[in-house]
């Protein structure tokens, strides 16, 4: 079972996903929990199509437990995203919450010793960087094609207009190419009729 800690108050002030965690001690099933409102330091996901936008606030709720290699970080994330719908391009608000599981390796732990600086986070001088974990959760999370709603219709190629705020029956008349000098020969002479296509 492991030992509860009180939760780190020391955080970086230059990098307030920085934590300090002295407190753990090296003790085996040592741990505390981790509560926090942390500013997203830059822009992520897709401007304009779906993103988190730089100075957002996401809510971390973790548990940082000491173990025979590191500390193992685990627990969720969750933030706000705005975007455009990709059918409709009107604007979406929505939201997005990640589970995020990651081991910190102590230093001349054995984890650190065998593998690769980008196989696994370190832990540097105590502190842990929380912050590449969870952008890098948060931003494969984000939709791909955001949408207002699963029905969206989208717009009318035609005209440009929202398919739900046009009339039943919207369409816009057009001649088929093959029929085009026909047609304008036609109209040069009166009483002529016309032959053409209708696309909608």
């Amino acid at each position: 079972m492991s030992e509860e800690t009180p939760s780190p108050q020391r955080a970086d002030a230059r990098n307030p996903w920085l934590f300090d965690t002295h407190e753990l001690s090296r003790r085996a099933g040592s741990s505390f929990h981790l509560q926090r409102k942390l500013p997203v330091p830059t822009t992520l996901g897709v401007p304009e199509v779906i993103e988190v936008p730089e100075g957002s606030m996401v809510e971390v709720d973790l548990l940082l437990e000491s173990v025979v290699e590191g500390v193992l970080v685990s627990g969720t994330a969750s933030t706000a995203t705005q975007g455009q719908c990709s059918r409709c391009l009107d604007p979406v608000a929505g939201a997005v919450e990640v589970s995020v599981t990651e081991l910190f390796a102590y230093p001349d732990s054995a984890t650190d010793e065998t593998t690769d600086s980008d196989e696994v986070s370190r832990i540097v001088d105590d502190w842990i960087d929380l912050e590449p974990l969870v952008r890098d959760a948060i931003v494969l999370a984000l939709p791909l094609v955001p949408l207002c709603s699963e029905d969206c219709q989208g717009l009318c190629s035609g005209c440009g207009m929202k398919w739900a705020e046009l009339e039943p029956g919207h369409g816009h008349e057009t001649i088929d190419p093959r029929w085009a000098a026909l047609v304008q020969r036609l109209e040069e002479t009166p009483g002529g009729d016309t032959a053409s296509g209708s696309d909608r």
